[in-house]
């Protein structure tokens, strides 16, 4: 999927990437997106249902369905259907508010125009009520809301509002051997979490879904940037299952192989659990999306004989892999795939915010100390939490380089080191 129609500029919506969009055949009504031939009142509790669950896109002006080859877009009278919906949205909402609108014009010389109506939930005011009640969206259908998805809504708003998608990730533990000792030079951890539809709160994981999923992250650019790491070509086995994989979890694995005592260099797990909910609406069930990059070269160099010096990571590789990982989780085809075992709108499946490394050892004696010195007595860092700016949109190429240059600064001042600025700037000149 590209960009969403969710999370374009209003110049991209098009009528004709609306009429694409609407005659896909297996385009139907869902979480985050409902079809109106004209305005109705059950539009104005969609409205609400949307603001009080994961937003979405109303198109009013599409048929829900239509005979083989039939359009769907037919359009409206735009100004006579926003008005509408304003006035009813303020008559029957509680507190009073009213979601984003876009006329997008036939251009059929008819003067009718598709009205997108956006619902972003994280600027409306939850709970949002209608009739007393608070509307909440299923899989293409409205509900509402029990008691204990209610006192939900009413937390997140006397906190300041809808609480965002909860990107916060478990630290990464380093794998130990059998001496106490751990088996890997360092653990990076990125990940996502993602609000689940209402069948993916009940499914199993479809077996298809999570090949196609490991098909999606052999073609994204995290395989390039694993091989990077070990700075040199050698035998791999691409993304595949392995291990404790269940009805509701999936564990894929990357892996570089070597004769070596360590047999692994460089391994990359992709896991995505669902929670353990089954129809039930009384909480916001959410997936967890992580993969980690377990870096074992500085041991793996080490257990062969003719090196006589221990390995060091190059900064610009390191930039690599975090931009790789970053990459990986804004593919098309990973978001893609990932919204359908959720059984969501690809819209919904958001950024990665965070990054995580855990090192045996300071991270000063990981890097290659070119263009970096060590600041005297500054007690440097064995990892750190590398947070990005929820203003950058990391899918466009200059605000990624931004952020990941952001965390590579991070890393050198975490670690004590001097003159991580100016490396920065030689690796992308």
């Amino acid at each position: 999927m590209t960009t969403s129609l969710f999370a374009a500029a209003a110049a991209d919506l098009t009528i004709e990437r609306i009429r694409a969009f609407a005659n896909q055949p297996e385009q139907v009504e869902s979480l985050t997106l409902e079809f109106k031939r004209e305005f109705s009142s059950s539009l104005v509790k969609t409205v609400a249902a949307m603001a009080n669950s994961y937003g979405g896109l109303i198109m009013v002006g599409v048929l829900d369905k239509a005979e083989d080859g039939a359009e769907r877009v037919v359009g409206v009278d735009a100004q006579e259907t926003i008005d509408k919906i304003a006035a009813a949205c303020h008559a029957r909402l509680d507190p009073p508010w009213e979601p984003t609108f876009i006329p997008v014009p036939l251009n059929d010389g008819s003067g009718r125009s598709v009205v997108v109506v956006r619902v972003d939930h994280t600027v409306a005011p939850r709970p949002v009520l209608i009739d007393l009640k608070a509307p909440i969206r299923l899989s293409g259908q409205n509900s509402t809301a029990d008691r204990a998805r209610l006192l939900q809504l009413v937390r997140e708003e006397q906190v300041g509002g809808a609480l965002g998608l909860g990107q916060s990730l478990m630290v990464p533990r380093l794998e130990v051997r059998g001496d106490g000792k751990a088996s890997e030079d360092f653990i990076l951890r990125t990940g996502i979490n993602l609000p689940m539809g209402e069948a993916g709160s009940w499914r199993p994981l479809s077996e298809q879904g999570v090949s196609a999923l490991a098909k999606a992250l052999n073609n994204s650019p995290l395989p390039h940037a694993l091989l990077a790491l070990m700075q040199r070509d050698g035998g791999f086995n691409g993304f595949h299952r392995l291990g404790h994989n269940r009805a509701r979890t999936a564990r894929l694995v990357w892996r570089i192989n070597s004769d070596s005592p360590v047999e692994h260099p460089v391994e990359a797990v992709a896991t995505v659990k669902l929670p353990e909910v089954y129809g039930t609406t009384s909480t916001a069930p959410m997936a967890t999306v992580t993969i980690d990059v377990h870096a074992r070269i500085r041991l793996f160099a080490a257990s062969l004989k003719h090196m006589a010096w221990p390995f060091l990571y190059q900064v610009p590789v390191l930039a690599d892999l975090f931009d790789g990982l970053v990459r990986t989780l804004v593919d098309d085809a990973v978001v893609t795939e990932l919204a359908r075992l959720a059984d969501i709108d690809a819209s919904l499946v958001a950024q990665p915010r965070e990054l995580h490394l855990v090192a045996d050892g300071p991270v000063a004696d990981l890097l290659d100390p070119e263009g970096l010195q060590q600041i005297p007595d500054s007690g440097g860092s064995h990892g750190g939490i590398f947070r990005a700016n929820p203003a950058l949109d990391l899918r466009v190429v200059q605000e990624r380089q931004e952020q990941v240059d952001d965390w590579i600064r991070q890393l050198g001042l975490d670690a004590g080191l001097a003159g991580m600025e100016a490396v920065v700037e030689r690796y992308w000149t």
